[in-house]
């Protein structure tokens, strides 16, 4: 997603938090070997490896994709580290994939404001897309019934957000209710960042403590960190690609508090921009089929990772 519109400002500036000594361990080693392999795989995706990204408006199409009909097929895969099968029978998690592939012929709907508790912010955004056209919105639906797969095969209750069978949205403080109203254990709102670029890799966002309004994500931040660095350190050995290297001090992690989303939650919940779709190479990662499942793969271990303690 880009850093526009309702959940999308500009990150605030922020004081160094302290790294916890297991998300450093399981991270650093990672970012040594995730980015050899991240540069490797980028560069032969992309021929010479050459930037021709442009940072603009986000623009999004609902027809143009950049992978193969083969790529759009979830390919088998293992089942979670240490896993078996039905170890998550009685969980509930709730997948939130971020937009709406319909959400640009709403403009009027999706910038209505919402209550986020510390302010009020536009219903939702388009997200942005690729160079090509290949629209944030499609990718987390993709990501999302790859993620659902992988934890239904480990016996989780798992409810999307939205299916792509909406007109529009939901807005922000829905897509909070669904994750509230499900009394999930765990919610994972699922997007793609559009910074400039040169801008690669992913980050995970935990909720800062906030309690204003009707936003109160004192009881949650505990456990949101404690999910999102799970889902850090499990993306890295999935995917091979290396944290954010224009946000989050290397650790792959970001707090904030300016997010409906979040602030609303009243259950543990991250959002994972899992790249910059504005990158040509992360662009050539995130339209490949068989990387989205390496994707849905990481974060799905780091859910079963928390979940299980």
């Amino acid at each position: 997603m880009s850093y526009v519109g309702p959940d999308f400002d500009p990150p605030q500036p922020r004081r160094p938090r302290r790294r916890l000594t297991w998300i450093a361990a399981a991270l650093v080693p990672g970012v040594l070997l995730g980015w050899l392999v991240y540069e490797g795989v980028g560069a032969s995706a992309n021929g010479n490896g050459s930037d021709t990204a442009a940072v603009g408006t986000p623009t999004v199409s609902s027809t143009s994709d950049d992978s193969t009909e083969d790529d759009k097929k979830p390919s088998p895969t293992p089942t979670a580290s240490g896993s078996g099968s039905g170890s998550l029978k009685g969980k509930v998690v709730v997948i939130d994939p971020g937009h709406n592939p319909t959400n640009f012929q709403h403009t009027a709907e999706i910038n209505r404001k919402v209550n986020i508790g510390t302010n009020w912010k536009e219903c939702d955004t388009t997200g942005t897309s690729t160079n090509s056209g290949y629209a944030e919105a499609k990718f987390t639906l993709d990501v999302a019934h790859r993620l659902r797969t992988l934890l239904e095969k480990q016996g989780a209750t798992v409810k999307l957000t939205q299916d792509g069978d909406r007109t529009y949205g939901p807005c922000v403080d829905e897509r909070a209710r669904i994750g509230n109203k499900a009394h999930a254990d765990a919610v994972v709102s699922i997007h793609a960042d559009g910074a400039g670029a040169d801008q690669r890799g992913f980050h995970v966002i935990l909720p800062g403590s906030v309690h204003k309004g009707a936003a109160d994500t004192r009881k949650i931040v505990a456990p949101s960190a404690e999910l999102g660095e799970r889902i850090a350190g499990n993306f890295v050995r999935a995917t091979g690609s290396a944290p954010s290297n224009y946000i989050g001090d290397g650790t792959g992690l970001v707090t904030r508090k300016d997010l409906g989303g979040l602030n609303l939650s009243t259950v543990p919940k991250v959002f994972i921009e899992c790249g910059n779709m504005r990158d040509s190479k992360d662009a050539a990662l995130l339209t490949s089929g068989a990387w989205r499942q390496k994707a849905a793969q990481g974060v799905s271990e780091g859910i079963v990772s928390f979940l299980r303690g």
